[in-house]
């Protein structure tokens, strides 16, 4: 990038985004898709051992089928643990990538996954804090809710209680927790979306990246949320785009009256929705990458002075930090111990609608 560094507009995010995108789409691409290549491999065997089983003509024996059980438990134990693993160092290396795209300099997929795996378990641990805080938390309070409704509800027929007025009020609150927990989700998903680029660009602790997302997400949660429901309407589009032709097509080759025939079929189909949403996923994914990078980089320009800082750095006029780093991690000690002592951003430096 040879322009300026500045702060930038939701719709100049966006078109940056698309530009990035498209001027290094193979760049971009080939990191997302690790991860959607791993999910792939993994329900490739799987569905190989399943046909295997069914052409033996196994497939109704009772043991088999409880050998095809544990087979996949066991695959599920494995793959899950690893495909986290690897959402986890891909998001790390698109970040890494995208800092270094957009601040002008080059890089390649091997390069950007070497680097990130020198600090592997750290991005995983992230990814892994990001999944409790956003989806754990609100499973575990609806699990002690569930459990808890359920034993006043069994106290209240065994006293004799039960009424209709009960069962509606017990709908309502049903309602308006499900739409808290919904809330929640939403509210620490944009909150903790600058975690990633905060801890690969300024190399610092999985804690420190944390509050560091908290505090520059800060008058921009609104423009991510636009970010995050532009790109799932994109996938929908392009999912119904590509799904509904070929399952049309698939269904006029394997139409047939023979059972087999329409297992095969049935099974084809299934496996093509899958591939289908794996390969969307693959290249959505990048948009995301990119543009939570780029709202990173314009946050730090508006609260911390970043542009002013790198131009400086540039010159020559300051020592330059490892990768891109700077005095960051100082200045969150000095905002989270203290909070009163935060010089506020000037006026010039507001959020542009």
């Amino acid at each position: 990038m040879n322009e300026p560094l500045r702060p930038l507009t939701l719709g100049e995010i966006l078109d940056r985004t698309v530009q990035l995108y498209r001027t290094r789409f193979l760049l971009f691409l080939g990191i997302s898709v690790i991860p959607t290549g791993v999910v792939v491999v993994l329900a490739c065997m799987v569905g190989l051992a399943v046909a295997s089983w069914y052409s033996s003509g196994a497939g109704t024996d009772g043991m088999v089928f409880i050998l095809k059980g544990f087979f996949a438990i066991a695959v599920a134990l494995v793959a899950l643990p690893v495909y986290l693993a690897a959402t986890a160092l891909a998001m790390a290396a698109m970040s890494h990538a995208v800092s270094l795209v957009h601040l002008g300099q080059t890089t390649t997929i091997r390069d950007a996954y070497k680097t990130v795996w020198r600090r592997g378990w750290h991005y995983i641990w992230l990814y892994f804090l990001e999944g409790l805080i956003i989806g754990g938390a609100p499973i575990a309070v609806w699990t002690i809710l569930v459990i808890l409704f359920a034993g006043a509800a069994a106290l209240a027929r065994m006293a004799g209680m039960e009424s209709i007025a009960g069962g509606a009020l017990f709908g309502v609150v049903i309602i308006l927790v499900v739409v808290a927990l919904i809330g929640y989700v939403i509210w620490m998903l944009l909150r903790l979306s600058l975690a990633f680029p905060a801890s690969v660009v300024e190399q610092v602790g999985t804690w420190i990246a944390i509050k560091r997302s908290f505090i520059l997400s800060i008058g921009t949660k609104g423009r991510i949320f636009v970010l995050f429901l532009l790109g799932a309407v994109l996938s929908w589009l392009l999912s119904m785009g590509i799904t509904l032709p070929l399952t049309i097509i698939l269904s006029l080759i394997f139409s047939s009256s023979d059972p087999q025939h329409a297992q095969a079929a049935g099974l084809v189909i299934i496996f093509m929705v899958y591939g289908v949403a794996f390969a969307v996923q693959a290249l959505i994914r990048p948009v995301y990458g990119i543009a939570l990078v780029l709202f990173y980089f314009d946050q730090r320009i508006r609260k911390e002075g970043f542009d002013i800082e790198w131009m400086m750095q540039q010159a020559g006029m300051t020592p330059p930090a490892q990768q891109i780093a700077t005095a960051a991690n100082f200045q969150l000690s000095q905002a989270v111990e203290y909070p009163q002592a935060t010089k506020p951003a000037s006026p010039e430096s507001g959020e542009s609608q």
